[in-house]
């Protein structure tokens, strides 16, 4: 089986606008890294749209498969959350919420009205915005000597390893995420050193 090493998100955030019925249906879809974003994006919508029905939303994140979520917020269930996870998977996007705000116009649209509605709307916001290819990116927690300190700092610079966390004492603590197809090389390069310790977090 080949190695995958990137995945297809969003390159900004996009929103659309569905009107059938008097209903209006507006989309909005982020790139996302975790769900501590993805609840704040939501509480933040359903704030400036306090006034609208339904917030129904979908996320995908990560490139297993595994990590997804689809809400209706009261519609009839499988009409608004899976239309819309259903869109996100059919453009083969991941870290990627889309939202949709509903304002009801009077008139009810039965099940299939609404799914054509989010479906409809959740397609057009995700093809409002460019499509990017990202690295996938293994972590890992770099441990050495403070007087080695520099050369971990220039390994994380030479195989592009982004520094995410840093505990700088006696004995130094890195928390790095590095290019997955950059991994078996820095790893090597790392064992030579002989002066950094590595762990790789799940």
């Amino acid at each position: 089986m080949k190695e995958v090493y990137q995945y297809t998100t969003l390159a900004t955030p996009a929103q659309a606008e569905f009107k059938d019925k008097g209903s209006r249906f507006l989309g909005f879809a982020w790139p996302v890294q975790d769900e501590a974003e993805i609840r704040q994006h939501v509480q933040i919508l359903r704030e400036q749209h306090h006034k609208a029905r339904h917030c129904c939303y979908a996320w995908r994140l990560g490139v297993d498969g595994n990590r997804y979520r689809a809400n209706d917020d009261g519609e009839p269930a499988g009409s608004a959350g899976r239309p819309i996870l259903g869109q996100i998977d059919s453009a083969a996007v991941t870290d990627v919420l889309v939202a949709v705000v509903r304002y009801f116009g009077g008139t009810l649209l039965g099940v299939p009205g609404l799914i054509h509605a989010y479906k409809t709307v959740t397609a057009a916001a995700i093809d409002a915005t460019e499509k990017i290819q990202q690295d996938i990116c293994q972590q890992l927690q770099l441990h050495c000597e403070y007087a080695h300190l520099s050369e971990a700092l220039r390994w994380c610079k030479q195989h592009q390893a982004q520094v995410l966390k840093q505990d700088l004492q006696q004995n130094c603590s890195l928390q790095v995420c590095i290019p997955l197809r950059r991994l078996e090389n820095a790893l090597a390069v790392l064992r030579k050193m002989r002066i950094i310790d590595v762990k790789l977090d799940n």
